[in-house]
């Protein structure tokens, strides 16, 4: 069986992208970009058969025979499809989440990316335009009962999708005029049912009443398919209780190098108080993210601390569809992408809604100073440079381009953020920001699991993030929202960053930093467990 385990891995491939649209399209696979995901009973059902019958088949392997680039394999192929299972039969999330019926970033990577000529693409973005009145109303049948706070996102996110449909989309006209007029008659149709979609959810806010907490063993069971780690629920809350205990000292203390203040959490405030009178706004966020892009990637090659590629990065405003959960994101092109074609780091302004007082505090927050941090974060050298590098890495199967680790991915950001700060990188004002990004972190395993599991309150949640992280109200509150909107997630930056950092304090004597660095990153983005293995440190 072990002979076969290449073709059999990728008949599995084949059938995991066919049944997940969005899967295909984040890892570069086009051949299914008329698709939208089948959230109906029967749509459902055959995936799980599907799936069912794909971990059985590789569950008869016997690994023990395989090259260890293949076991590697194996186990993130396994664990892909068991997670795919389980999200689908356990959490069953198209039945209350009414943000996974949103078809905008589906659209968006059409429109945005180049990939193919525009009478090309626009032929498949007329296909799924056309698919979209279907697929919402499959969503009506499917939907029950759904929490308030998703539904409030998901109203704002449909609006940015039917504006995109409606705007966005003219551009791309501009590059095969001839195409309008076969578009059009979907677009008018979708962008009217996107709307009536969100003016149906506006008519079910009052009646959403169901806990976005998933509860102890759903969350537990989630968080072992999200990190595929050996670490239990309640080492992880241990081990981030006592990181944030570390770390709060750390923090005291270049508060105190930075003010000469003594180290108390007063100095922290004054420290940071100080570092937040240096910040952009919604007019130069994006500017100052670029030219932070250019100080840190002058910094890394100055200090030879990793290779660097060259690929094309846009830096941008993140798009309508996307906002109201996160600040900032890193959108690569797919590992399997064919084509060259550009990062998207989208960074999102303040709302057109928010009061002058919320968005000064949100610019106290997002400083300049911060802003710099979050550029070593989300680009260089983490999420941009580390999945430069993973799009360079071939296997025999496809194994990692589609079953790539949020644990790795969201670690070895956290850990570049330290190591580009421990050495100088913005002084120390990147220092204090990093340290309290550090404390973040660690705040965010928490909450994730007290709120989940333990019926942690706003109030709690609040108080810890602002006394504790030291963190604006206005973060503090959408921290509050994205813990409720999402579960597990919140934890990969902990565990991800706890695990590569002890890899790389496991740098055999006699190799370079950069080259220890190239290779934690010449393996794709797999489990950092698996890391180990193919580094030969187990």
């Amino acid at each position: 069986m072990s002979q076969q385990f290449v073709p059999l891995a990728e008949h599995v491939a084949d059938a995991l992208l066919e049944c997940a649209p969005a899967l295909a399209a984040s890892a570069g696979d086009h051949r299914f970009d008329t698709r939208l995901p089948d959230y109906s009973a029967e749509g459902v059902a055959g995936d799980v058969d599907m799936l069912r019958d794909a971990a059985a088949a590789l569950s008869q392997v016997d690994v023990d025979e395989l090259e260890p680039q293949d076991q590697v394999d194996h186990a993130v192929l396994l664990a892909r499809v068991e997670r795919m299972l389980f999200e689908r039969t356990e959490i069953r999330e198209h039945e209350w989440n009414p943000l996974v019926h949103n078809p905008g970033s589906l659209l968006h990577g059409l429109i945005s990316r180049p990939f193919a000529p525009a009478e090309e693409r626009l032929m498949s973005i007329a296909a799924r335009l056309s698919a979209i009145p279907d697929s919402l109303a499959t969503a009506r049948e499917v939907l029950g009962d759904a929490p308030r706070v998703h539904v409030e996102t998901a109203i704002g996110q449909f609006g940015g999708t039917a504006r995109l449909v409606r705007e966005e989309l003219n551009e791309l006209f501009k590059e095969a005029p001839g195409m309008a007029e076969v578009v059009a008659p979907a677009q008018e149709r979708a962008a009217a049912e996107l709307d009536a979609f969100a003016e149906w959810l506006k008519g079910r806010l009052e009646s959403s009443d169901r806990d976005p907490r998933l509860g102890r063993r759903l969350w537990e069971a989630r968080l072992w398919h999200t990190l595929d780690t050996e670490l239990g629920a309640a080492t992880v809350l241990e081990r981030a209780e006592a990181n944030l205990e570390r770390v709060s000292a750390a923090l005291r203390a270049t508060a105190a190098e930075l003010t000469g203040g003594p180290q108390s959490d007063a100095t922290v405030r004054a420290a940071l108080a100080q570092a937040a009178t240096d910040a952009p706004d919604n007019d130069t966020i994006v500017e100052l993210a670029k030219v932070s892009l250019d100080e840190a990637t002058a910094f890394a090659r100055e200090h030879d601390l990793i290779t660097l590629i060259d690929d094309p990065l846009v830096i941008m405003e993140m798009p309508e569809f996307a906002r109201g959960v996160a600040v900032a994101y890193c959108d690569p092109p797919g590992l399997l992408e064919p084509a060259e074609l550009p990062t998207f780091f989208c960074i999102s302004p303040t709302p057109s809604d928010w009061s002058d007082g919320r968005v000064a505090s949100f610019f106290r927050e997002y400083n300049s100073h911060m802003l710099r941090d979050l550029t070593v974060h989300e680009a260089t050298p983490g999420h941009y440079l580390q999945l430069a590098h993973a799009r360079r890495f071939r296997g025999r199967t496809r194994a990692r381009a589609i079953g790539w680790s949020g644990p790795f991915v969201e670690g070895w950001a956290v850990y570049a953020e330290e190591f580009m700060a421990d050495r100088g990188f913005g002084g120390l004002p990147v220092r204090l920001q990093q340290l309290k990004m550090q404390l973040r972190m660690s705040i965010n395993a928490i909450i994730d699991q007290r709120v989940h599991c333990d019926g942690m309150t706003e109030s709690e949640a609040m108080t810890l993030m602002m006394e504790r992280g030291f963190q604006e109200e206005g973060e503090a509150a959408g921290k509050w929202r994205r813990a409720l909107l999402s579960s597990t997630q919140l934890s990969t930056y902990f565990v991800g960053y706890t695990e590569i950092r002890e890899i790389a304090d496991a740098r055999p004597s006699g190799v370079t930093l950069r080259d220890w660095h190239d290779r934690m990153l010449a393996h794709g983005s797999p489990p950092p467990r698996h890391l180990r293995t193919l580094l030969d440190l187990d």
